[in-house]
C-alpha cells in the first residue's frame, strides 16, 4: 500500500469517527442517562420459510476393488470391482479411463464403458476390468459409475491406485541443522537467504 493510500485511509477513519460522535449521542449524554449498554442489533437468518439442511455430498455408488495377482510391466492384470448402489436395482453405466497413457493402457478386448444392473435389492453388483501397466511406480485407473435420473445425472468417480514393482519408500529431506540451545532443547537452524 502506498503512502498516499495510507493517508486517505486514516482521513476516512477520522471522518467516520467524527460523524459517529456528532450524531446527537455524545459520550456526555450517555453518562447523563445512567447505565446504558450499547448492543449490536441481532442478526437473524430467515431462509424464506424453507427448511435448511446441510448435507454432506455423497455419491450414489460405493466402489471397492481388489487387484488380482502382482502387477508387472507389460503384463495384463485384472481388478475385481464391487459396486453398492444407493438407488437399488436401477441400472447404471461404468466408465474406465486412463489419464496417463504412458503409465497404463486398457487392452483392445476391454470395454471402456459397460452397463451394470445390480443383482440384488441392496444394489450390489460386480465387474472385472483388465489393464496393462507400462511402467513401474504407482499408476491410477479412473472408474466412474453414473446414473441418469429425471433431475440429471448422478455419479461416483474414484481413482484406483495400482502399485507396479516395489514401492519406493518416501525420503524425507532434512532442512537446516539440528543443534542444542542453552537450555538443552533441540532446535533446527536454517541459513538465511539474502535477496
Amino acid at each position: 500500500m502506498s503512502r498516499k493510500s495510507v493517508v486517505w485511509v486514516l482521513v476516512a477513519v477520522v471522518a467516520l469517527a467524527a460523524s459517529c460522535n456528532n450524531n446527537g449521542s455524545s459520550s456526555e449524554k450517555l453518562e447523563d442517562q445512567g447505565d446504558v449498554s450499547i448492543q449490536p442489533p441481532a442478526v437473524t437468518f430467515k431462509p424464506g420459510g424453507m427448511n435448511v439442511h446441510t448435507i454432506k455430498p455423497q455419491g450414489p455408488v460405493t466402489i471397492s476393488y481388489r487387484v488380482i495377482g502382482t502387477p508387472i510391466v507389460g503384463q495384463p492384470v485384472s481388478l475385481d470391482l464391487q459396486f453398492a448402489s444407493s438407488l437399488g436395482t436401477q441400472p447404471f453405466r461404468v466408465t474406465y479411463r486412463v489419464n496417463d497413457p504412458t503409465a497404463m493402457q486398457l487392452p483392445e478386448s476391454q470395454s471402456r464403458t459397460v452397463s451394470v444392473s445390480p443383482t440384488d435389492s441392496e444394489g450390489r453388483s460386480a465387474q472385472q476390468v483388465t489393464v496393462i501397466p507400462l511402467r513401474e511406480g504407482r499408476i491410477y485407473l479412473n472408474v466412474a459409475a453414473e446414473f441418469e435420473t429425471d433431475d440429471g445425472s448422478r455419479s461416483t468417480v474414484i481413482a484406483i491406485p495400482i502399485q507396479v514393482g516395489p514401492e519406493t519408500p518416501r525420503v524425507i529431506l532434512e532442512n537446516g541443522t539440528v543443534i542444542t540451545d542453552e537450555s538443552g532443547k533441540l532446535i533446527r537452524t536454517l541459513p538465511a537467504k539474502e535477496d
